[in-house]
């Protein structure tokens, strides 16, 4: 996937590989031409009932409980604007209960984080489960995606609350333990909480919480000596009741890519973050690989699945976002010779490995008991990229959202959520 804009150039992108030979097949026939001022089309939601539980709490909210979401993906969840678009609808009509799992530390240049300003120092180096920072042979991932290191004492990262709204009581921090590891102290507004010690007989992950009386608006994480120190994510909560919603991202990644997460971090990660629903939001990348194996994108489905699944629990249910209206301009990835294949206008195409993508997420959905949100539906159908774009909704790329076009999106899933709510069979007394 392209990157966003401001974001560090992706080396090992898809969309960013060498010219292929012109291709000569007959040009698909064009799309409907789309009207310049885009709106949602509800009712995407399907096989809504694999998710029942999580829509009855949507109706039947515990005025004292939090209610929260985990979202998995790529691009478009690390870039938070369609996750954002959900939170702010959620948090409308059950109250913000705080911001979300993210990674810890600003993982590269450009992050953002709605609600909340990460900043780290120069000490800390980076992996990632895909993209430029990965490294193979560096610290253990979880489904966070990033996991930042530090081998000197008074390596700090902070995490701050861009307004009242995102002030905290409580701060969760996740790392990887071992015997090796070290220990870091945790300041509130300058107070200091009580220091955490990464360290452990057996190597693994694990998440520990500090809680502070009154809100605070900046929590401070600093290293204390030598030792190793290896973070993966942190969390705010208001202490107030409502929805979170959490944004675990890596620009470029695959559904693939989660098998590199590590089995006792991530599954630390979402004990931590107690979802009531799973989001898995994959399948843009896939869809403009013109080499993409459905076989192999199938099983790596199926093993995401679950793995979410053994680590959250069987009763948490899980939600497949399909991938959105998206087009590119290079035959080698559009693939004109594909009868999947949708031509828009100005050169630019639905690849026809997108669709197929989204028809495997939609047949998969069935399969394996979790529901689906066809994201392109929402958008209006093929080539509706078209007038995302114009209306500056999606960005240049016909692939990425801006703003006010993640904020469209995320009202969009959240409406649909409230309408299958609503449509679930009332209870019997």
């Amino acid at each position: 996937m392209r990157r966003f804009l401001g974001m560090a150039t992706l080396t090992a992108t898809l969309l960013g590989g060498p010219a292929h030979a012109q291709v000569t097949a007959p040009v698909p026939s064009p799309g409907p031409v789309m009207p310049m001022a885009p709106r949602t089309v509800p009712g995407q939601l399907a096989n809504a009932r694999a998710i029942a539980p999580f829509l009855a709490q949507l109706t039947q909210h515990d005025p004292a409980a939090v209610l929260s979401v985990v979202q998995i993906g790529d691009s478009h969840t690390a870039g938070d604007m369609i996750t954002q678009g959900l939170r702010q609808s959620l948090q409308l009509r059950l109250g913000g209960a705080g911001r979300g799992m993210m990674p810890a530390g600003k993982p590269y240049q450009g992050y953002l984080s709605w609600g909340m300003t990460a900043r780290q120092g120069g000490e800390w180096q980076g992996n990632a489960l895909f993209g430029p920072q990965r490294r193979g042979d560096g610290a253990a991932l979880g489904f966070s995606g990033f996991t930042q290191t530090a081998t000197m004492p008074g390596a700090a990262m902070s995490l701050t609350a861009d307004g009242p709204a995102t002030r905290f009581t409580r701060f969760t921090l996740c790392g990887v333990t071992g015997p090796e590891a070290g220990a870091v102290s945790v300041t509130f507004d300058g107070m200091p909480a009580e220091p955490i010690s990464l360290s452990s007989p057996v190597s693994g992950g694990a998440c520990f919480t500090r809680t502070a009386t009154v809100p605070v608006t900046q929590a401070v994480v600093a290293t204390l000596d030598t030792r190793p120190v290896s973070l993966t994510a942190w969390e705010t909560r208001t202490g107030t009741p409502g929805a979170i919603v959490a944004n675990l991202g890596v620009v470029g990644a695959r559904l693939m890519h989660l098998a590199r997460a590590d089995d006792a971090i991530a599954g630390a990660e979402l004990a931590a973050a107690r979802p009531d629903l799973v989001i898995i939001a994959f399948g843009t990348n896939e869809g403009f690989d013109p080499a993409l194996r459905l076989d192999e994108t199938e099983a790596a489905l199926r093993v995401a699945v679950a793995r979410v699944r053994r680590m959250a629990g069987a009763q948490v249910p899980i939600l497949l976002l399909g991938p959105p209206d998206a087009a590119s301009n290079r035959p080698a990835v559009a693939l004109p010779q594909s009868a999947d294949t949708v031509a828009c206008a100005a050169g630019w195409s639905v690849p026809g490995h997108l669709a197929q993508m989204r028809t495997l997420e939609r047949r998969m959905a069935t399969t394996l008991g979790v529901a689906f949100w066809d994201w392109q539906g929402a958008m209006g159908g093929s080539c509706s990229t078209m007038a995302w774009t114009a209306a500056g909704l999606q960005r240049g790329d016909h692939v990425h959202f801006s703003r006010d076009g993640g904020r469209m999106i995320g009202a969009a899933l959240a409406a649909d959520l409230f309408a299958a709510a609503a449509a679930l069979p009332s209870r019997q007394p």
